[in-house]
């Protein structure tokens, strides 16, 4: 069984946080402090909140692609393709493949991400993501360039009794730090005031879609009509709530100086495109990809959207050079229970058709060129 996983089961001790009365629903947003240590439930909040930002980080884990695990000396090679398709994870699928795709997804998220290999004492038997509130990292006294994996406890960080069964990674880590920093980093601000709009606006609508009628009754100068004011006046409140009861339609016929007028019509609503766009840019340009594979109809050109491709597939190469050490430990771990040196190499697919066509042409491009120069040396002697 996991470390972790125990963890878990135990009865861990709770922080009481003071509630707040807030109209806005995310209050782990509204409640967010800059250049402060942020929380794992803001970045949970972020993506819940804002569907640009959840639909991007399952993009980038699809982008990232699959791969093929090689023993480099040849041997075991079987046994390594079945631990790679078929080690069971403990989020209730099996291969490593699905074992990266929610690593990668909780090092994009939180900014570190960690997992274990869970062995019976002679092979792993499965692999497990371990959540961001049930890990710590803290230097090794003895070796300051050794990072020491612990489990957040109630006594402290407890380090982990077997470090070689343990992965983690940090993405963009500042210097001194040991914690990386998550791609949501710099987002809980903008997408708080995007919140802010988009709830203004659910507001606005359910007032303005569900009308009130504001009904004012003026007596007239006759001191009969002022004696029974209050009277004539629940009166008319009284049919008119009947008039306009869901479900029927009636006519309501008034006598006197009474006037109608809807509630809030002469106000003028915010125009709310220009502030939402501006603010949509932020949130995609942090998140690197391109506009049109969110779904934003922005307008460009070809060329600028190849050149956003291109830079597209540098953010997933950079990805992946964090994952491949990953890869790599675990299946050298696998092959080493099995007898093996433990080495290997990782092979990614290609991440799009479009980049192994353009890598074609500029192959065939040089090749060309490299003839041109040659025959015209031959020329030359």
């Amino acid at each position: 069984m996991s470390v972790f996983e125990r963890l878990g089961r135990k009865k861990v001790c709770a922080s009481a946080y003071p509630q707040t009365v807030s109209r806005h629903p995310f209050d782990a947003l509204s409640g967010y402090t800059p250049l402060t240590v942020c929380r794992p439930e803001l970045y949970r909040s972020l993506r819940e909140a804002v569907p640009v930002i959840d639909t991007a980080i399952y993009k980038l884990v699809r982008l990232a692609g699959g791969f093929v695990v090689k023993s480099l000396n040849g041997g075991n090679q079987k046994e390594l393709d079945d631990f790679v398709k078929n080690i069971r994870v403990a989020a209730g699928g099996c291969s490593l493949q699905h074992f990266i795709d929610i690593y990668f997804a909780q090092l994009l998220t939180y900014g570190t991400a960690a997992g274990e290999m869970v062995t019976d004492g002679e092979k792993i038997t499965a692999l497990y993501n371990v959540p961001a509130e049930d890990i710590c990292l803290k230097r090794n006294p003895a070796d300051f360039s050794e990072v020491l994996v612990c489990r957040a406890d109630c006594a402290g960080a407890v380090p982990v009794k077997h470090q070689q069964l343990v992965m983690y990674s940090a993405l963009n880590p500042e210097a001194g730090s040991l914690m990386g920093n998550s791609v949501l980093k710099s987002l809980p601000f903008v997408s708080s005031v995007l919140l802010k709009i988009f709830n203004a606006i659910g507001q606005n609508w359910e007032r303005a879609g569900n009308l009130r009628f504001a009904v004012t009754y003026n007596p007239g100068s006759d001191m009969l009509d002022r004696a029974y004011a209050k009277e004539r006046a629940m009166q008319i409140a009284k049919e008119w709530s009947s008039a306009m009861e869901s479900g029927s339609v009636k006519d309501f016929v008034a006598v006197g100086d009474v006037q109608i007028k809807v509630i809030g019509a002469d106000n003028q609503v915010l125009d709310s495109e220009v502030p939402v766009r501006q603010l949509l840019e932020q949130i995609v340009a942090k998140l690197g990809l391109p506009p049109f594979m969110l779904g934003l109809s922005w307008s460009t050109t070809e060329r600028m959207s190849s050149q956003q491709a291109d830079t597209l597939t540098t953010e997933i190469e950079a990805y992946r050079r964090v994952l491949t050490p990953v890869i790599e430990k675990i299946c050298s771990m696998f092959l080493r229970l099995c007898g093996n040196s433990g080495k290997v190499s990782v092979e990614w697919s290609d991440i799009t058709l479009q980049d192994a066509v353009e890598q074609a042409k500029a192959g065939l491009y040089t090749a060309q060129a490299k003839a041109l120069a040659a025959s015209g040396g031959e020329k030359n002697d």
